[in-house]
């Protein structure tokens, strides 16, 4: 009696992977065996990179805040501390998008955290 064989799921499986490794170079998305460790690679990147994304970006907008706001006289963390002694509850990717392209409101928000600074300080 021959062995049992599931080819209808083998082949589905193989498809999908197949198909999800689509756009890879070489191999990578033509044959099952380099498709399978690729794709898995692929997943662990996206899976790590989807955290670090928020890291990033965090960063992207404190070096933009504290590029708009040097000029103006006040370092970044003075700004920060100045809004919040403020209690200017805007987060740095709103500062970051007024610092590029509303240079008038965010010189008056720096304007504020200095004047806060120098009342509490």
């Amino acid at each position: 009696m021959p062995r049992s064989t599931n080819a209808v799921a083998t082949k589905k499986r193989r498809k999908r992977i197949l198909q999800q490794t689509k756009g890879y170079f070489g191999n990578k998305s033509r044959l099952y065996r380099y498709a399978v460790d690729a794709f898995w690679r692929a997943g662990c990147f996206a899976y790590r990179d989807r955290r670090k994304k928020k890291s990033e970006f965090r960063q992207l907008w404190i070096v933009r805040i504290n590029a708009a706001c040097r000029p103006l006289g006040i370092p970044y963390c003075r700004l920060m501390a100045g809004l919040k002694a403020a209690r200017v509850e805007l987060d740095r990717r709103a500062l970051s998008e007024l610092a590029i392209h509303d240079g008038a409101a965010f010189g008056a928000l720096v304007e504020r955290a200095k004047g806060a600074l120098a009342l509490g300080g």
